[in-house]
Formats: C-alpha cells, sequence, structure tokens
C-alpha cells in the first residue's frame, strides 16, 4: 500500500519520521490556504492508496484527555460565511453552496473511512484558534463539536474531491479555553500521535 503522511509541522511528526524514512511524507505549513495548495499540488503529481492527516488539536470537550488520539471523520470550515449583527450566517445559509454539493454531505465533510481501534469525533477547522470564552460558546452553539485544528477541513476537502481514500488523526494537546499554555502538553500529545501513526503504517 502506497501512503502519504501530511503533517502542517515537522515536529508533529518528527518520530515518525525519524523512524520511518523511506515513507513519503508532506509538510504543508500551517492553515487551510498552504494544506490546500501543497497537497493539492503533490496529488496532480503522485498516486497513493491512503493519505493520512496526522496532526495535533484542540479538544472543546473536556472527557477527552490530553493526549487521546483520535480520528476525525467530520469536519467543517466555521469560519465561511458572513456575519449578520451578532448572529454567523453559513456558506450554504447564504446559497452560494448547496449543502450537499461534493465533497459535503449535509453541510459537513464526512470521511467514509473509519478504523476501527480509535475514537471518532467532529472538528472544525478555524484560522484562528477560540480563546476568548464569549466566541467559543458562541461558535458551540452552532457547531456542536469536539476538535478544532487550522488544516483539517481543507485535508478532508481536497480528499475527497479527488476520490483519495484518506484519514485525519490528531493527539489532543490542549482543551480550547482562554489561552493558558502551562495546561497544555504538547510532548505528550505529540509522543502519542507518532505512536499511533508508527502502528498505523506498519499495518497497512
Amino acid at each position: 500500500m502506497k501512503i502519504l503522511v501530511v503533517a502542517a509541522t515537522q515536529a508533529e511528526i518528527q518520530p515518525f519520521i525519524d523512524s520511518n524514512p523511506s515513507y513519503d511524507m508532506l509538510i504543508t505549513g500551517v492553515g487551510m490556504v498552504a494544506t490546500a495548495y501543497q497537497l493539492t499540488r503533490k496529488l496532480l503529481t503522485s498516486s497513493y492508496d491512503l493519505v493520512i492527516n496526522a496532526g495535533i488539536a484542540g479538544s472543546f470537550d473536556l472527557s477527552i484527555e490530553l493526549g487521546t488520539v483520535v480520528q476525525v471523520t467530520s469536519d467543517q470550515f466555521s469560519e465561511l460565511g458572513a456575519e449578520d449583527g451578532e448572529e454567523f450566517i453559513d456558506l450554504f445559509s447564504m446559497g452560494f453552496v448547496n449543502g450537499n454539493d461534493q465533497p459535503f454531505t449535509n453541510k459537513e465533510l464526512l470521511n467514509p473511512f473509519v478504523i476501527d481501534r480509535l475514537p471518532s469525533v467532529s472538528g472544525i477547522t478555524v484560522n484562528k484558534v477560540h480563546g476568548n470564552d464569549a466566541s467559543i460558546e458562541k461558535v458551540l452553539r452552532q457547531f456542536p463539536v469536539q476538535t478544532e485544528s487550522m488544516e483539517g477541513a481543507a485535508f478532508m476537502y481536497v480528499c475527497l474531491s479527488e476520490g483519495v481514500k484518506c484519514l485525519q488523526i490528531r493527539s489532543i494537546s490542549n482543551y480550547v479555553e482562554r489561552r493558558n499554555r502551562a495546561a497544555w502538553n504538547i510532548p505528550l500529545a505529540v509522543e502519542r500521535l507518532n505512536k499511533e501513526l508508527i502502528k498505523l503504517v506498519n499495518r497497512s
């Protein structure tokens, strides 16, 4: 099986790189634009049986322990739309895109490829990570999801559009709250992410 491992930053998958240097890897840079561009460019020149997006993420769900590795099977662009006073109108409600236009299903990006051993979660993808109590409460009213990343939906959009089997795995490094780096555990999240990633590719 030919696998491509995609990450926003090299630091997130450095242990995997050290132990599996022969695998194809793509470091896109942080954010949706960089991810969409770099991944599309890669898929135009190479074909893969499976593309894996590996990275860390924040969790809105306090019941998910830090360091837990999850698979994001539903992702959304939570900022794509317009403001109307205090209300947010998504792109679908504005009438620009049908909620079931490829690659969307009922306004979401749904991944049909699921592995049994990892818990499945829903997520949003943002340009600006949340760190304000009011904005966190507001976004969760419209998008009652569990995780937040800066690349996931862009990754899934490209793969689903191209019909490429994909998997988005994330290790929880922090809870989405007022920015408090002292409460984060990035080393644990990276360690567990890479252990799972190594197991995953070795079993494929």
